[in-house]
């Protein structure tokens, strides 16, 4: 009778247990659910990621690494996380490149002498000058840089470069058909030098038929100075027509110049705020962008949208009244675009200073509707964030995947660390990636917003339940 009174009692203790479990578990889903919606409410009804960002494009423009706008950005969202009432705000030093593309790319394709029509490009980051009376030669073209050594010095020696590999179309992530032929610019003349090029055009990396060139990096690796030759891009329509022209004419002539020049580095800065943590002031959470752009439209896509994003992470905590465990810190990252200077920078100086990073979040892929996160991190964590994927679906966040994070806060990674991007739509990113286009007015206020919403509701959950390795070398 004992036994089987100890059995009954055991049982509805057990009962009791996992009754109390499930009403503690619904507490806190109701608590989260509560603080994600006065966190969206907050960004749509109350947000300023738009209003800065109109600053930055319409007020400051292009904020190429080295210029007076870079500066001027630099200046202007110090003044701004100061409003903001944080508990820190400074400036971090660091030298970054400068180069300017002067005045502007002319271009013209020359089928007969007399005959010839003007072609949109513009100049490689990054690039040499043409010679001031331009460079004028014939086009070989080739699908990408692997088609050099098929064609050998002799049938390269002497001529222009045209890399033609576009952007493939059926494949739906758009960063990966944009890795998929991103070498041809950022290698292509290094590459074609060596077989005695005098100059590359490259293909604009753009899925949409249209007459802007998109810029972006480039390097010449260990090439003497002398042995560099000029690199511009081509839009795709130019690129298609250049493209036609040559199977009509094969020794037909291109003809460009470029003013390009890259003087000795100077000094800028990472633009830097903080919340100090209430319980771990000393583990810290970074959430940022990065601050500079290409000149040639305003980037207010890449990356006015996530620096100013980033910014609102922290105003929407201070107004919905949550008071982190963790640090959290902003960083506006300075050279992104062509040095990753601000990202490598802010990396060595949490080392030397030992500071302790638990988690990052960056946003550089467009201002466009957010359609969930990319996560690197370990089995134990991503398992955890997918566990919060029922409270960002109210709001059409379904996609949390493990892959990339973000280059400039790449170099902060370590052991158990949790690295995140944000993933907008993506399929009219690259319309505007690196172009003159690339201006506020491409801007959706509220997709911007649901953005920062996103973010800020991701640093709140990350925050409140720490990363799986912090948790349990706390507890112990």
């Amino acid at each position: 009778m004992n036994k089987l009174m100890n059995l009954r009692t055991l049982f509805l203790i057990v009962i009791t247990l996992g009754i109390t479990s499930e009403i503690q578990s619904q507490k806190v889903n109701v608590e989260d659910s509560l603080m994600m919606r006065a966190i969206y409410d907050a960004a749509l009804l109350e947000g300023k990621s738009y209003s800065w960002l109109d600053y930055l494009s319409n007020e400051i423009g292009g904020r190429l690494s080295g210029s007076l706008q870079a500066e001027q950005a630099v200046s202007y969202t110090e003044a701004q996380l100061n409003e903001l009432g944080l508990d820190k705000v400074w400036l971090q030093p660091v030298m970054v490149p400068k180069w300017t593309r002067g005045v502007k790319e002319y271009a013209f394709i020359e089928t007969a002498p007399g005959i010839s029509s003007t072609t949109d490009i513009c100049a490689l980051g990054g690039s040499v000058a043409t010679p001031d009376s331009g460079l004028k030669a014939e086009v070989v073209e080739v699908s990408g840089i692997e088609d050099l050594e098929r064609l050998g010095r002799a049938k390269i020696e002497g001529k222009i470069v045209f890399y033609n590999r576009p952007m493939k179309a059926n494949v739906i992530n758009t960063f990966e058909a944009y890795g998929g032929c991103v070498d041809q610019r950022y290698a292509g003349a290094m590459e074609a030098a060596k077989f005695g090029a005098v100059g590359v055009i490259v293909r604009s990396m753009n899925l949409r038929q249209d007459d802007f060139p998109h810029t972006g990096s480039m390097t010449y690796g260990d090439t003497p100075v002398n042995e560099r030759i000029p690199a511009c891009a081509i839009s795709t329509n130019g690129a298609d027509y250049l493209s036609s022209a040559l199977k009509l004419k094969s020794d037909l002539l291109f003809y460009f110049k470029q003013n390009c020049k890259t003087y000795d580095d100077v000094q800028s800065y990472n633009v830097i705020g903080e919340i100090t943590g209430s319980v771990y002031p000393k583990r810290y959470m970074v959430v940022g962008g990065h601050l500079d752009s290409w000149d040639l439209g305003d980037g207010s896509h890449d990356d006015g949208a996530g620096c100013v994003q980033s910014m609102e992470v922290l105003r929407l905590l201070k107004k919905v009244n949550y008071k982190p465990k963790h640090s959290i810190r902003v960083v506006l990252f300075m050279n992104e675009e062509n040095g990753l200077r601000g990202g490598t920078k802010y990396a060595e100086e949490a080392k030397l200073k030992g500071e302790k990073h638990v988690f990052a979040l960056e946003s550089d892929a467009g201002g466009f509707t957010p359609r969930g996160f990319s996560i690197d991190a370990n089995k134990a964590n991503f398992e955890q964030i997918v566990n919060w994927k029922a409270l960002f679906e109210p709001y059409l966040m379904h996609s949390f995947e493990l892959g990339g994070s973000g280059a400039d806060i790449g170099p902060l990674k370590e052991e158990g660390m949790v690295l995140a991007g944000l993933r907008p739509d993506s399929q009219r990113y690259f319309d505007y990636h690196h172009a003159a286009n690339d201006t506020f007015d491409a801007v959706n206020k509220r997709e911007l917003e649901l953005g920062a919403a996103a973010m800020t509701g991701f640093i709140y959950l990350m925050d409140k339940y720490g990363t799986k390795t912090e948790v349990s070398s706390i507890k112990k």
